[in-house]
C-alpha cells in the first residue's frame, strides 16, 4: 500500500514537470502566436487527373476564429457610416455657407480715412492719428477688409494676402499725381506676377475734374484698374466702372468722427450762422462777407476770415470750428475751386444745415441737371441751396421766425440723413466691389 502511494506521488511529479515544461517552451521557443479561443481545421483537397486518376493531397492548417468577429465588422460599418455622414452634413453645411472673401484697402492719401473711419466704420490701431503704421480690420457683406495707412506704409512692405487691392491716391496736383502714378505702377507690376488680379482706385480728383493722367490705366482704356471711385461731378462717372464718391471731411486736418447724440438736436443754439474759413480776393467768399456786414447779420454769425489757407489747422483752430458748427443753425458754404467743399460734410456731422451755394464751377466737372453736387442731391440732402448769397438777408430773417421746436425737428432730420447716407456709401462700395471683383468666383 505504502509502495503504491509512492508510484501516484512520483507520477504526479512527473506530470507537473512535463506541463511545466511545456509551458515553458510555448511562453520561451514558440513563434506562433496563442490564440485564446482557436480551432484546427483539416482540410482534403482532391482533384481529378486528366486521366480520371484521382490525387488526393491533404493540408492541415489553424485557422484563427473570432466569435465576436461578425459583431466588430458590423461595429465599423456602422462607424464608417456615421462619419460618412457627417462628412456629407458638413458639406451642405460649408455650400450653404455665404463664402467670404478678403480686400485690402491702402490709404495712400486722407480720404482714405474718410472712407475706413466714417463710411466704412473700421477701426484702427493704434489710436495715435500721428503713427508712422495704422491699421485694422472689418467685415462688411461678403468681404473681409483690410486697411493699412501711414507714412511706413510703402511700397513692397504690405503684408498682401489676398489678390484683391483697393488703393486710395490723391491726384489733385501734379506733385500729388506723380506720387499716385508710382503706386499705381508697383501694383502693375503686382499684377504681372499674378500677385494681384483685382485692383480699385478711390480718387481724390482735380477739382476741375481734369483727371486724364488716371485714363491709360483704367481697364476698358486697356490699363489693369477695374473701378475708379472719384470725387466730385465728373462726366466719365458711368456706375459701371466709375462711380462717384463723396469728398467727405477734412481727415488731413484730424477732423474726427463725430458721434450723434440728442443735445446735437434739442439744444439751443446761439448763432444763426458760421463761416470760418479762407476768403481769397474777389471770390464768392468776398461777397458773402460783405453782404452778411452789410445786413448786420454779422453779429448774429460765428464768422472768422483769414486770407491765406492753411493746411493744418491748430488744436485750438480746430477746437474753435468744431464749437462754431456745435452753436450754429446754419453753416454757410461758398464755393471754392469746386462747388463740394469739406464744410458741407463737416457741418452735417454737427447738425448744422449746410447753406450751399448752388452754382456751376469753371473746370470739366459735368454740367448735367443735377450738378453740382449731383451726388448729395440724388441722396435727397436736406440742404438749404441759394443760387446768390443776396438771398441770404431773406433767409436769415425767416431762420429768426422759426420756433425751438422746428429747428430741432430740422436738426434730427439732417443728422438722421447723414448717418443713412454713409450707410449707403458702404453698401454701394461693398455690393460693387462683390459684384465687379467676385461674381463668378
Amino acid at each position: 500500500m505504502k509502495i503504491h502511494h509512492r508510484k501516484v506521488f512520483i507520477l504526479v511529479v512527473f506530470v507537473y514537470v512535463v506541463f511545466s515544461l511545456y509551458a515553458a517552451y510555448n511562453v520561451f521557443f514558440n513563434t506562433k502566436p496563442i490564440n485564446r479561443v482557436h480551432r484546427v481545421v483539416k482540410k482534403i483537397t482532391a482533384a481529378a487527373s486528366a486521366g480520371g486518376d484521382g490525387v488526393v493531397a491533404s493540408h492541415i492548417g489553424d485557422e484563427v476564429w473570432n466569435p465576436w468577429e461578425d459583431e466588430q465588422a458590423d461595429g465599423l460599418t456602422a462607424l464608417h457610416k456615421r462619419r460618412e455622414a457627417f462628412r456629407q452634413y458638413q458639406e451642405r453645411i460649408d455650400k450653404n455657407r455665404p463664402k467670404r472673401y478678403k480686400v485690402q484697402i491702402w490709404g495712400k492719401a486722407a480720404i482714405g480715412l474718410y472712407l475706413w473711419e466714417h463710411i466704412l466704420e473700421g477701426p484702427l490701431t493704434p489710436a495715435d492719428k500721428m503713427a508712422q503704421w495704422r491699421e485694422g480690420e472689418m467685415q462688411a457683406g461678403k468681404i473681409d477688409f483690410s486697411f493699412y495707412t501711414g507714412p511706413a506704409v510703402i511700397q513692397g512692405h504690405v503684408p498682401l494676402d489676398t489678390d484683391s487691392v483697393v488703393l486710395v491716391l490723391n491726384g489733385r496736383e501734379q506733385q500729388k499725381i506723380a506720387y499716385a502714378t508710382r503706386w499705381l505702377q508697383h501694383i502693375q507690376t503686382l499684377m504681372q506676377v499674378h500677385a494681384v488680379n483685382r485692383v480699385a482706385v478711390v480718387l481724390l480728383g482735380s477739382e476741375r475734374c481734369t483727371n486724364d493722367w488716371i485714363s491709360p490705366y483704367l481697364r476698358r482704356h486697356g490699363g489693369f484698374v477695374d473701378l475708379l471711385f472719384l470725387v466730385y461731378d465728373s462726366p466719365w462717372v458711368n456706375d459701371k466702372d466709375v462711380f462717384q464718391w463723396p469728398l467727405g471731411v477734412a481727415t488731413y486736418r484730424q477732423f474726427p468722427v463725430v458721434m450723434p447724440n440728442s443735445l446735437m438736436s434739442s439744444s439751443t443754439r446761439p448763432y444763426l450762422c458760421n463761416f470760418l474759413g479762407t476768403v481769397y480776393k474777389n471770390s464768392s467768399r468776398e461777397n458773402l462777407m460783405g453782404i452778411l456786414k452789410e445786413s448786420g447779420l454779422d453779429k448774429e454769425c460765428v464768422t472768422t476770415a483769414r486770407e491765406t489757407w492753411l493746411p493744418q489747422e491748430t488744436a485750438e483752430s480746430l477746437r474753435w470750428y468744431q464749437t462754431a458748427l456745435a452753436q450754429s443753425d446754419l453753416t454757410l458754404c461758398p464755393v471754392g475751386i469746386n462747388t463740394e467743399c469739406y464744410r458741407i460734410y463737416e457741418a452735417c456731422a454737427y447738425g448744422s444745415v449746410p447753406v450751399v451755394e448752388d452754382v456751376l464751377t469753371p473746370g470739366g466737372c459735368s454740367s448735367a441737371q443735377r450738378s453740382p453736387l449731383r451726388l448729395l442731391k440724388a441722396a435727397g440732402a436736406p440742404f438749404i441751396f441759394l443760387k446768390d448769397w443776396r438771398e441770404l438777408p431773406g433767409l436769415l430773417q425767416k431762420e429768426r421766425a422759426m420756433s425751438q421746436d422746428e429747428r430741432t425737428e430740422r436738426r434730427r432730420r439732417l443728422l438722421e440723413w447723414y448717418t443713412s447716407f454713409r450707410l449707403q456709401m458702404k453698401d454701394r462700395f461693398t455690393e460693387v466691389l462683390e459684384e465687379a471683383f467676385f461674381k463668378n468666383s
